[in-house]
């Protein structure tokens, strides 16, 4: 599956009642950071088909998701499971530490 796009139209169906975790990217077009991680968490989607769920939230688009978050740096990845933020990071990573958010929240 690909990055979904996650809006507050969206968020109830495919973030708290997803049956398995959730990566979100908080992101934006002006943002250098989050077009240097962006081809990063597209590599992570690829890799966690069918273990969890990859979305993208553009910060301008959606600001009320960004305070539902209390999002004030982009990037900013946010990993939720059953509902709940089990995991949430500010600033560009490297792939392994984005995977390691995810990964631990699969078992």
């Amino acid at each position: 599956m690909a990055v979904m796009k996650i809006t507050q139209e969206n968020f109830d169906l495919e973030v708290t009642q997803a049956d398995k975790p959730v990566l979100l990217d908080f992101w934006a077009e002006w943002c250098g950071p989050c077009r240097a991680v962006a081809p990063v968490v597209d590599e992570v989607a690829a890799e966690l088909i069918g273990h969890a769920k990859v979305g993208k939230v553009n910060v301008d688009e959606q600001p009320g998701l960004a305070a539902a978050f209390n999002v004030m740096s982009i990037p900013t990845l946010v990993v939720i499971k059953n509902g709940s933020v089990v995991s949430m990071s500010v600033g560009a990573k490297p792939k392994a530490e984005i995977l390691d958010m995810v990964l631990k929240e699969t078992v």
